[in-house]
């Protein structure tokens, strides 16, 4: 089990430590509910320094990553990140992954925990061009702080302006007291917010500066069931659960992130199955009677016959109410159809509705 630089301080602070992806991580700290809307309605700091980060350099680092990522990475203008995928070639999806252009010829990747070992392996196997790549996971860390007062709780930290960072964009400055630290205006929970990349030896200088800043604020620490309740209100797919290596990104999608602008691996499969249709869907549903979805459970339609499964399920703490994620055939995925999902020996009513189920 791997620990991540902050474990000995999350364990100070009397978190529920569980075994996540190879790292020894905090799940929770005073209950996933408090905390989740501590993010909702204020700001909270969550330690995710076990995801990976690769660097990709040289001048053929951008002909690498367009040759393995689903997005037009030629895009990226230094100082901006985009959402992306790796597709396998069998129409699944290696990871989902975050692209930043750092400089001219610098571009970090960031992948989930679980697959850095696949991934590097993955994007080095395609490596025929010479592209310079250095795993950095073991080396960074990773905070995320989040919700609505992220902005002003942390602007004593920094001589930039936070409020000008647009969504999906960044910076490299100074932060907590520690100079060319990434500050990024990207997150997991839709609650807005940054993610601060520092070196594993600055990152508790950060962490306490975090803390102290937004005191003021009602900042918490923030654990990872809570990080697992607000992506689920705002219908991101987490890998493993919603999408793997069998996933069609279409069915699960990711078409707007699917760039036919280029070659990459796959491209020419997965624009056929893009003119075909696909078959199945991934929707949101929310339960019309008292219940909690769970991963793994039946959806099954008006006579009792399986036509699908949950992927992620859970009681959204926002909504007071069963919400959850599944593929279903695209009959049944339209927004306002009935299905029913299997809760042991009852069959629940439920509604397809447009995602995100939190609003704001």
């Amino acid at each position: 089990m791997k620990n991540t630089a902050l474990t000995s301080t999350h364990e100070a602070l009397g978190a529920k430590m569980v075994p996540f992806a190879g790292y020894n991580m905090p799940v929770q700290y005073e209950g996933v509910n408090i905390e989740h809307e501590t993010v909702r309605k204020a700001v909270g700091v969550f330690d995710v320094s076990h995801m990976g980060e690769f660097l990709i350099e040289g001048p053929h680092a951008l002909e690498l990553i367009q040759k393995v990522s689903s997005n037009d990475a030629s895009k990226l203008t230094i100082g901006k990140a985009q959402y992306a995928y790796l597709p396998n070639e069998d129409g699944g999806i290696v990871d989902d992954l975050i692209i930043y252009r750092i400089k001219e010829e610098t571009y970090l990747l960031v992948v989930n925990a679980s697959n850095i070992e696949k991934d590097w392996n993955w994007i080095s196997s395609r490596n025929d061009v010479g592209a310079t790549m250095r795993d950095l996971s073991e080396d960074y860390s990773l905070l995320a702080i989040q919700g609505p007062k992220a902005v002003e709780a942390m602007q004593s930290l920094t001589s930039h302006d936070l409020a000008a960072i647009n969504f999906y964009n960044f910076i490299v400055g100074d932060f907590a007291g520690i100079e060319h630290v990434i500050i990024s205006a990207t997150g997991y929970t839709g609650s807005g917010g940054f993610e601060i990349y520092c070196k594993n030896s600055e990152v508790k200088q950060v962490w306490d500066k975090v803390l102290e800043a937004g005191a003021a604020y009602g900042i918490k620490p923030i654990g990872l069931a809570a990080r697992d309740t607000l992506r689920l209100e705002m219908g991101y797919c987490l890998y493993g659960n919603d999408i793997d290596d069998t996933t069609s990104p279409f069915e699960a999608g990711l078409g707007w992130v699917t760039k036919f602008t280029k070659e990459f691996t796959n491209s020419k499969a997965l624009e056929a199955e893009k003119a075909r249709g696909v078959e199945n869907k991934l929707i949101g549903f929310k339960l019309d009677e008292r219940g909690i979805p769970r991963q793994g459970y039946d959806i099954v339609d008006g006579q009792g016959k399986t036509i699908g499964r949950v992927t992620s399920g859970t009681m959204s703490p926002s909504l007071g109410i069963g919400i959850g994620l599944g593929y279903v055939p695209k009959i049944f995925a339209e927004v306002d159809s009935k299905i029913n999902i299997q809760i042991r020996k009852n069959a629940v009513p439920a509604t397809v509705v447009k995602l995100p189920f939190y609003k704001g």
